[in-house]
């Protein structure tokens, strides 16, 4: 059995980069998927021969899919696997769209542990920087601070 997370544990780890995910290829059609879900249907998103012409010669994903990648892209970090009944998203500080994302592109996302506070017994609320990064690019494609509270 997995050994319960802690307030002590979770505070040992503060400053420190608590997960890498695997590379994810952001393809035309998980773009074309969000769009439909958030009527979001700009040419520079779902339209390649339109966008060929455009500022960044092919399709870019949307700023909020990648923001609403963070849940996938962070759902293998290991120390807040282990010992914890649940985590909830409460809200962010700050976000920050760096880089756009060509169609075609991978991502990952390099999580630091910022703060870890008891709210109350059995819930402490951490805050999480993600650094959402592009393949061979020198800027990431967003920064954003996050929010969660981690049931132990």
């Amino acid at each position: 059995m997995a050994k319960r997370l802690t307030l002590e544990i979770l505070q040992e780890h503060v400053g420190k980069e608590i997960g890498l995910s695997d590379w994810m290829e952001i393809t035309q059609e998980r773009i074309n998927a969000f769009a439909e879900s958030t009527e979001d249907r700009q040419w520079i998103h779902v339209n390649p021969l339109k966008a060929k012409y455009g500022p960044f010669r092919k399709t870019i994903a949307h700023g909020f899919l990648i923001l609403s990648l963070l849940v996938h892209l962070s759902s293998k970090i290991e120390l807040l696997q282990k010992g914890m009944k649940m985590m909830a998203n409460v809200g962010m500080n700050r976000v920050r769209f760096i880089n756009p994302v060509l169609v075609g592109s991978k991502i990952r996302n390099r999580t630091v542990l910022k703060d870890a506070t008891e709210k109350s017994r059995g819930k402490i609320l951490i805050t999480v920087e993600n650094t959402v990064e592009i393949e061979g690019a020198g800027k990431p494609a967003l920064v954003a601070e996050v929010l969660a509270l981690v049931f132990v």
